[in-house]
């Protein structure tokens, strides 16, 4: 930067050369910071074309949503994908690939679950959208059939107190904030009553729980999603209702306070099982001790076939290392995609993966995660320090070119969250996100809402941001 005070004192004969100097000095530093630039811009240009036109990603996820289906941790559906998954990584000819085995719950839903909202004076009775919750106990064989009691919160529930509460159905009714531009957000301030709604419900005495559904969107099927029990808590039943339903039953409650409700629903929780994490390397060439962790979960739930959460962040991430090897790329540092295993109901591999890492005394320096939908990409989320953020930010003018722009602070993602500490910089890729809630956790989650260039483009997006590390570390 010119200093001015000293360039007004100079003679005018010398001002000029004074600013020639400067203006080389200048260009000499940029070019020192940006050398690597047209050749990383070029690397990327050739990723995003072998993406486009070779992808293998979209044929690899409709075998797993349509061959193998919707992938419970504990299913032979899961057992299938993680063979499956071992077999397609084997084919491109990694340095190795190899299973990691972990303990998962095994729940089953059973028989179709039925809900009906019946008037006062049982005049009337409308079977609505509605699934039990991921982990719930059953329903006595003949269903509960109760009064119902709409609350928005935990503190109003509390509020009401035990005489009000027990003996009734409890209707957790709070929606996503619909203002929220990102919806991640909006989920986050709503999903705490599906997963802890059961126990402070049943504190008080409650026989069942009926939480409207984590969407944004006005729909007659009902989204799944798990629960969590406490030990000394007594274990109720839980159950999401459709949004179009929760707000006719809250209409019905308003004008009928006596509406009572009915809920059958014949799911278990078997002992659990063992299952694995899938683990695919390609070995560094330089630094082969500094590890780039990829991946997304391999289990989805059972009522969709898994295709966007989190199909498709299984195959971008595999589509990784193909592309890497279709290329020739040989990085400098280690990367490994992984194959996580139970992220959907108790995130046992994520938490198996950190715990291995850390016996193994691994160094990790990156983890990314694809885990948000199989939609245009929009970015990276970044969980780590400023000073690691602001390095990573100075990539985004290559990314710009590819409408990936939103590089900044954020998560990372459930599955790398255990690997957290101050050294390594965890990334989740940032679809655009607001047509996800129409699918997330539903019947809906399938195949055909998955378009191919949108996929491929996201698998091109981590590819980039990989090679990067790869070469340049963190």
């Amino acid at each position: 930067m010119i200093n001015l005070k000293f360039y007004s004192i100079l003679p005018d004969t010398m001002r000029k050369k004074f600013l020639i100097v400067a203006l080389l000095l200048s260009s000499f530093v940029n070019i020192a910071a940006f050398a690597q630039a047209p050749a990383d811009s070029l690397m990327i240009r050739k990723i995003y074309d072998e993406a486009l036109s070779h992808g293998a990603g979209y044929t690899w996820l409709r075998y797993l949503s349509e061959e193998i289906g919707g992938r419970l941790s504990g299913s032979p559906q899961a057992a299938a994908a993680v063979e499956w998954s071992r077999q397609v990584m084997d084919s491109l000819g990694l340095d190795s690939v190899y299973l990691q085995q972990v303990m998962v719950p095994h729940w089953m839903r059973g028989k179709k679950e039925v809900g009906k909202i019946i008037s006062a004076g049982h005049l009337a009775t409308k079977e609505v959208g509605l699934c039990a919750l991921g982990g719930s106990v059953a329903t006595p064989k003949n269903g509960i059939t109760a009064a119902v009691v709409e609350v928005q919160n935990f503190q109003e529930l509390r509020s009401l107190g035990r005489n009000t509460v027990a003996g009734k159905i409890v209707f957790f009714n709070r929606p996503m904030d619909p203002t929220l531009i990102n919806t991640f957000s909006a989920y986050a301030g709503a999903v705490n009553q599906r997963g802890a709604g059961v126990v402070e419900a049943a504190k008080l005495g409650a026989v069942a729980v009926i939480v409207r559904s984590m969407s944004l969107f006005s729909e007659d099927y009902a989204h799944t999603g798990g629960l969590r029990y406490a030990p000394d808590v007594r274990e109720i039943p839980g159950a999401a209702i459709s949004t179009n339903h929760a707000d006719m039953l809250s209409s019905l409650l308003k004008r009928e306070p006596d509406t009572r409700f009915f809920l059958e629903m014949h799911c278990r929780n078997l002992p659990e099982v063992i299952s694995y994490n899938v683990i695919g390397e390609l070995r560094g060439t330089t630094n082969p001790e500094e590890i780039i962790a990829i991946g997304g979960h391999l289990d989805s739930w059972d009522i969709g076939d898994g295709a966007h959460d989190d199909g498709a962040g299984c195959v971008q991430s595999i589509e990784v290392l193909r592309i890497f090897q279709q290329l020739k790329i040989k990085p400098k540092r280690t990367i490994r995609v992984v194959m996580f295993m139970n992220e959907e109901n108790g995130l046992r591999g994520g938490l198996q993966y950190a715990l291995k890492a850390k016996e193994n005394q691994e160094n990790h320096i990156v983890a990314i995660e694809s885990d948000a939908g199989g939609f245009s990409p929009r970015g990276f989320g970044i969980d780590a320090s400023d000073d690691k953020i602001r390095r990573i930010k100075e990539w985004k003018p290559l990314f710009l070119p590819y409408g990936i722009y939103q590089i900044g602070k954020g998560g990372g993602g459930a599955d790398i969250s255990p690997l957290r500490d101050e050294k390594i910089a965890l990334i989740g890729l940032m679809p655009d996100s607001q047509r996800y809630f129409t699918l997330h956790h539903a019947e809906t989650d399938t195949f055909d809402k998955v378009n191919k260039r949108e996929l491929e483009l996201g698998a091109a997006a981590m590819t980039s941001l990989v090679y990067l590390f790869s070469i340049h570390g963190l």
